[in-house]
């Protein structure tokens, strides 16, 4: 069965980083389009940012200059890199995974990104 598992949330200060990584098992993140999305209390999910083959990357307005996100194929894991966090960047991060044609859609449990003014 696939699995999409996130690590790397926690507790920062404004201004501070975090990487969230998330491990893919049966599926292989080349052929897929991988993506951060976040959901923050009271509020619809959101993406954050895509990366599919290229790499071709997309981000959210929002954090565009302060996150990063990557691949590494070897490990069958992706990244993101996540600098002068807010109080606004608080929420579950999901790792998502979306086939070429959109018929196969992942998602991660989620991870915590709580971020203290």
């Amino acid at each position: 069965q696939v699995q999409l598992v996130e690590s790397g949330g926690g507790l920062v200060q404004a201004g501070g980083s975090l990487r969230l990584s998330c491990a893919a098992s049966k599926i292989t993140i080349g052929i897929y389009t991988m993506g951060w999305y976040r959901q923050a209390p009271g509020k619809q999910r959101e993406l954050v940012a895509t990366i599919s083959s290229g790499p071709t990357t997309n981000y959210a307005d929002s954090v565009k200059g302060r996150f990063a996100i990557s691949s590494d194929s070897a490990k069958n894991t992706v990244y993101l890199q996540m600098n002068s966090l807010e109080p606004e960047d608080t929420a579950v991060y999901y790792c998502n995974a979306v086939s070429a044609r959109g018929s196969l859609n992942y998602w991660g449990q989620g991870t915590q990104v709580t971020v203290s003014s």
